[in-house]
């Protein structure tokens, strides 16, 4: 079956919004964005449209992403620099195509439209698939791999903290037992054994019943939150004064590596009781998001999937600045 243009595959979430914060950062003919998670190139696209003279660097790990947003993109000619990597890899991706620094970055978090409508990647509990979850098929551990190999207490941990399953324990044994029989190998065998295992009166209280198990079995194969704890103080350096980044999160793991990354550098380093701030203490980014924005109804209407979105985001106010090694000895004498 042939594809379809990139364009009518995906509905960019919050688009208008993310434009508008980075847009103080991007006036410049000589400005330089990062698109951290490409996907299929929808605010990519908006990007390059609304300013003319901006340098576009797209990372996704995701070649199939890649063939399709590099095809919708194509018109935007040499101001388009796709990198097939990981979004913690910021710096090299800028380096590789000459910018030593982004005056904007975005990230646009979580598993794609793409990759949840492209059933063989096994990424969705809705239909039939082989257990695979890889965002980057050239990567060699897969879904399959994990819930055949993992020992049921690393099942248990991942499910746990990954999933934040409430029965993480009742569904390792499960898939440890069954598995015992015969190994698991598609997505709806691995249903079957989550339903197996969640008691039949709590199977739909936060949607479909291996919805989380999903969600930590994707995250461990793709190693998704270990990434993107290096990616966002990558993101956060990359920029400089009045730069900007801004991050859209799809769940509290996600969302909570965020904001704990822009608080720090939101908040005075003074010593407690300090009787001054000093130049190196205080904050080196400014929010400017209250909490985290939500996508309009409309947003939701016309994109489901965008209902879970969280947006923060923050700007750079103040150079990192290390303290001298004698301020350092006397802060921790």
């Amino acid at each position: 079956m042939a594809q379809r243009p990139a364009e009518q595959l995906h509905v960019p979430v919050l688009l208008e919004r993310c434009l508008d914060l980075m847009a103080p950062a991007l006036g410049e003919d000589s400005a330089v964005a990062v698109d951290a998670t490409m996907g299929m190139g929808g605010h990519s696209e908006a990007l390059l449209r609304r300013f003319p003279g901006l340098q576009l660097v797209a990372i996704d790990r995701d070649p199939q992403a890649h063939a399709l947003a590099g095809a919708r993109l194509a018109p935007f000619g040499d101001r388009f620099h796709p990198v097939h990597t990981t979004y913690d890899r910021i710096p090299e991706a800028l380096g590789r195509h000459g910018f030593d620094h982004a005056d904007a970055v975005l990230f646009d978090l979580g598993v794609s439209s793409l990759q949840l409508d492209e059933r063989e990647r096994g990424f969705a509990y809705s239909y039939d698939a082989p257990l695979d979850m890889r965002m980057d098929a050239t990567a060699t551990v897969t879904a399959q791999d994990v819930v055949n190999d993992y020992s049921e207490a690393d099942l248990r941990r991942i499910l746990r903290d990954w999933g934040e399953e409430r029965f993480a324990g009742r569904i390792a044994r499960a898939i440890v037992e069954q598995r015992a029989r015969t190994p698991l190998r598609t997505t709806g065998e691995l249903v079957e054994v989550v339903r197996g295992a969640v008691p039949q009166a709590a199977q739909h209280r936060k949607g479909h019943p291996a919805k989380q198990t999903f969600q930590a079995l994707r995250i461990e194969v793709n190693e998704e939150l270990d990434v993107l704890r290096r990616a966002v103080p990558a993101a956060l350096d990359a920029v400089p004064v009045g730069g900007r980044v801004v991050a859209m999160s799809y769940h509290s793991l996600e969302d909570r590596i965020v904001k704990q990354a822009f608080a720090r550098g939101a908040t005075s380093t003074a010593p407690k009781g300090f009787p001054v701030e000093l130049d190196q203490h205080k904050p080196t980014l400014r929010v400017l998001t209250r909490g985290t924005e939500t996508p309009t109804p409309r947003e939701i209407d016309e994109n489901p999937r965008a209902a879970s979105a969280r947006l923060r985001a923050v700007e750079r106010i103040r150079e990192n600045t290390p303290p001298t090694a004698q301020n350092a000895q006397r802060y921790t004498a």
